[in-house]
């Protein structure tokens, strides 16, 4: 069963996104902000098969906790979400690190398939 964090600072969008990839089997953890995040995976050595975080946060933003996090755990699949237009083109030049990003708003279906498509990508590396 696939690990996954997830990282948005808005409630509800957590709460949301974590229900609708939880209804396809995967451990679910979420942390409120990048600092929150960042934490989690270093207190778990990266025993995570997806990152699944948004841009625009406070403490730490995404871009932030994606870099920390490639650096620190290069197996780590990262999939970044905004509902923002110009952090989207902050995160075009993270194509190295991120494997794809994902516009809010989004449908549940949405998620799903961005996920289900981030986790067979970081099977097949």
């Amino acid at each position: 069963m696939p690990r996954i964090l997830i990282a948005d600072d808005e409630d509800s969008m957590r709460a949301l996104v974590a229900r609708a990839i939880g209804m396809d089997g995967h451990d679910i953890v979420t942390a409120q902000d990048g600092a929150e995040a960042l934490e989690i995976l270093i207190r778990e050595q990266g025993a995570f098969d997806l990152l699944l975080t948004d841009i625009q946060m406070p403490v730490m933003d995404g871009i932030a906790l994606a870099l920390s996090a490639a650096r620190d755990f290069p197996r780590l699949t990262i999939l970044l979400m905004t509902g923002f237009a110009d952090q989207r083109e902050r995160a075009s030049n993270l194509n190295a690190i991120a494997h794809d990003v994902i516009t809010k708003p989004f449908s549940v279906a949405d998620i799903r398939a961005a996920v289900a498509d981030a986790l067979a990508a970081g099977k097949a590396e």
